[in-house]
């Protein structure tokens, strides 16, 4: 059975990613790294962030809400501190970078270059930022600028991750392909609010947050089989991802590989448990190979 895939010229043992901001260096062995195919890291931006305002999580019904505000060391420390003990993970690590101007991308970009990374991120979508984030991810043109300039300034894999904000998401998923994308990851959280009547203020230190979890999946889903038809370069599908079941769902419907994210906050082994799933799926189906599973859904266009 071949659980191996590519992503343009990156190859992962399987397709199972950690996606940014549920791991740490530090939360390294509560994860089966053996069972991972590749981890990205928190966004890192070129200076330190504080973050936002506390409380910065919310649960409703179906999801979690959060306003965390791409709290981060900032470049230079990540790569003199944190950095060196990623890659002693043995896995592939990709670098989530985000910034305030377009600048900030290619400039972190030349940064990483030669530091043993395997590719880069470009977090165009956050939701909990005033500046950046899914303000240049709602812009096809400013999302290919981007994309473009940070091809120039190094030659890592790049991967842009959409906003569902986006007016648009196959529109600027194409312009991140023309950008020279290697592949694109979506979708980031949905903007979204909660409120507690008593107070009449929101439930998080800002008005709005990121909503991810279940109550996201089948828009998610429905986005990445969408972009999936329309693009040439692989999908890296997310966005509520829970069981085994939902992870090929992803995959049938045109995603490469799949980012897990809000499950490995309820339980940072469950990579293990989807990976297993999708094995025994397999197996039942006599499929040998998973890339036969890629795009592989039935409508009735194509019986």
């Amino acid at each position: 059975m071949n659980l191996s895939i590519s992503l343009g010229n990156l190859w992962l043992k399987n397709p199972i990613i950690i996606a940014s901001g549920v791991f740490s260096i530090d939360s390294a062995p509560y994860f089966p790294l053996p069972d991972i195919g590749a981890v990205i890291t928190k966004t890192i931006t070129p200076l330190p962030r504080e973050g936002n305002p506390s409380p910065r999580l919310w649960e409703t019904t179906g999801g979690l809400m959060n306003s965390i505000g791409l709290q981060n060391v900032g470049l230079k420390r990540f790569i003199d501190e944190e950095l060196p003990r990623y890659l002693e993970l043995s896995l592939p690590i990709i670098v989530s970078i985000s910034g305030e101007k377009e600048d900030d991308f290619p400039q972190m970009a030349e940064k990483l270059k030669d530091k043993g990374v395997s590719g880069l991120e470009l977090n165009l979508s956050c939701p909990n930022v005033e500046r950046g984030g899914m303000h240049f991810g709602k812009d096809a043109e400013v999302v290919k600028r981007i994309v473009r300039e940070v091809k120039r300034a190094s030659s890592l894999w790049v991967m842009p991750k959409l906003t569902p904000q986006a007016p648009d998401i196959v529109e600027t998923a194409q312009a991140g392909r023309e950008g020279g994308a290697d592949a694109v990851s979506l979708v980031n959280t949905f903007l979204a609010m909660a409120l507690d009547i008593k107070t009449r203020s929101s439930r998080l230190g800002t008005l709005m947050g990121g909503l991810s979890g279940p109550a996201i999946k089948p828009i998610a889903l429905r986005m990445v089989y969408e972009v999936a038809k329309a693009v040439r370069i692989p999908v890296v599908g997310c966005g509520g991802i829970m069981t085994a079941e939902d992870a090929l769902e992803f995959i049938i419907a045109g995603a490469s590989a799949v980012e897990l994210g809000t499950v490995c906050l309820l339980n940072p082994s469950v990579p293990s448990e989807i990976l297993k799933g999708i094995k025994e799926f397999l197996r039942e189906e006599h499929i040998g190979d998973i890339r036969q599973l890629i795009g592989s859904l039935k409508t009735s266009n194509n019986g």
